[in-house]
């Protein structure tokens, strides 16, 4: 049953089916890093759980965050069974990238694939949200232990690189069935007007908690749509 219809049932239905599950599986973004802390409130699943039950707040609803700092997609591949599918999930939302993006191109594609598989094979409906951007600059305020590699991650998003690996990673969602929430191409368009690098809560990777909003809107509209 998709989320939506779920989200719906009364009593009787709730009783049958049980709550909504949703797990988050990524890196830093999705564990709820912000503020150099690791802000469960304003992260973006916290926001689109709110959002889901404006439309109906009879409907339990639990975020399963099975996201970890610092992972790659292809470091999580081990984590699926117990951390992912033992949750029996209604719905699991993937965003890996700007850690796989320090790793080989067919390294994510195909940890990707795996995951992507796993999952859709049990019959559990998958998004695949593609990150934010990365900074473009390294600019003063910076945070010290991040300095040095902000001119890594700079030189990734400005050289190109990091586009390549996520509209790879698209274009491998696409072919697996899987449904896309480019989040990524929302923040190129907004790079055209402003300096990404500012909305990014620690200069490298980490939106700022405004831009979360910008995740759980998109992801909403998804779920929610016909």
């Amino acid at each position: 049953m998709k989320v939506k219809d779920k989200l719906m049932l009364d009593n009787p239905g709730l009783i049958e089916n049980g709550p909504i599950n949703i797990v988050l599986f990524g890196d830093s973004v999705s564990h709820g890093a912000i503020n150099g802390y690791f802000d469960y409130e304003n992260v973006y699943w916290n926001r689109l759980k709110k959002k889901l039950n404006k439309v109906h707040d009879y409907m339990p609803i639990n975020m399963i965050n099975s996201a970890v700092e610092g992972s790659t997609s292809t470091q999580a591949l081990y984590r699926i069974d117990n951390w992912v599918l033992n949750h029996n999930p209604d719905l699991v939302i993937v965003c890996f990238g700007l850690n796989d993006v320090n790793y080989p191109l067919e390294n994510y594609l195909n940890s990707l694939k795996t995951i992507f598989n796993k999952i859709s094979e049990k019959g559990i409906d998958v998004i695949f949200m593609t990150p934010n951007m990365m900074n473009t600059q390294v600019v003063p305020d910076t945070p010290k232990q991040f300095y040095d590699y902000a001119f890594v991650t700079a030189d990734m998003q400005n050289s190109g690189k990091f586009d390549e690996y996520i509209y790879a990673a698209i274009d491998l969602a696409k072919a697996e069935g899987i449904t896309v929430c480019d989040c990524y191409s929302k923040w190129k368009e907004l790079s055209k007007t402003q300096d990404v690098t500012m909305l990014l809560a620690n200069r490298i990777n980490h939106p700022i908690p405004e831009m979360h909003e910008l995740f759980a809107e998109s992801l909403y509209e998804i779920i929610m749509a016909d």
